[in-house]
């Protein structure tokens, strides 16, 4: 029982608790780019996803094997090997998406939720604890685009779900949905919301609200700290400096 509970904390934490985008401020600059449009936000999140997941399991399979002083250019391996399979599968079968999503795409590899899960949990846990983890993560980054992008679409563009169809084409190639217009919206919309100071603002409001809930509950609030919020944060100080990995664990 005790085991059932640690799982099923340890996938409910990346939608909430830590979520990577609202509580944890990672993935930004993704979350940014694809966020104006509903239907580019969850084919993003959706990749990202796959490649946590399947990542995860992976790393945390060859855990014992990976020799420390390499693990993190083995960890960058691995997930570029998983990108690179998404990506080439996006291609042959959402052509559309991966033209929204442009280089966006690729740039998962160095997505430092990714790398940030692999080195602060997968390396550490067994592969089914792993595989939640990156599910939960996964699944929370995924309603945290979803959520800006569904105030972006709207306001910026008068639309919801635009472009949904080619994401649907997967299933089936004769679905005619493809979203809804926002009546007077459509006619007159918020461009700015579409633009880079658009998604500034709403990202801070989501930070605001989430911060909200967190005093609510008695949690600290999420500071942006740029990278030294990422688990990664003191490895990558040091190797900058040029130690090796063996010195960044010691730390």
């Amino acid at each position: 029982m005790a085991e059932k509970k640690s799982i099923g904390k340890e996938f409910t934490k990346g939608l909430i608790a830590e979520n990577p985008v609202f509580r944890l401020v990672l993935g930004t600059c993704p979350t940014l780019a694809v966020s104006t449009s509903v239907s580019s936000a969850i084919g993003m999140g959706v990749a990202a996803t796959a490649v946590l997941l399947c990542s995860n399991i992976v790393i945390s399979a060859l855990r014992k094997i990976i020799p420390q002083k390499v693990r993190i250019p083995a960890y960058i391996v691995i997930i570029a090997s998983f990108v690179t399979i998404i990506q080439l599968l996006v291609k042959a079968f959402v052509p559309a998406l991966d033209s929204a999503l442009g280089v966006y795409l690729p740039l998962i590899v160095v997505n430092c939720i990714i790398l940030g899960r692999a080195e602060a949990f997968a390396s550490k846990n067994a592969v089914l604890a792993s595989a939640v983890d990156g599910l939960g993560m996964g699944i929370g980054f995924t309603a945290a685009l979803f959520l800006m992008s569904t105030v972006r679409e709207i306001l910026g563009s008068g639309t919801f779900l635009s472009g949904i169809k080619d994401l649907l084409a997967v299933f089936s190639g004769d679905i005619q949905f493809n979203g809804f217009t926002i009546p007077f919206l459509n006619e007159n919309p918020l461009t700015v919301f579409v633009l880079a100071p658009g998604g500034f603002f709403v990202f801070g409001i989501m930070i605001a609200l989430s911060n909200k809930l967190a005093e609510r509950k008695g949690k600290p609030k999420a500071e942006l700290n740029g990278c030294a919020s990422c688990p990664m944060a003191s490895s990558c100080a040091l190797i900058a400096d040029g130690k090796n990995c063996e010195e960044a664990d010691a730390k």
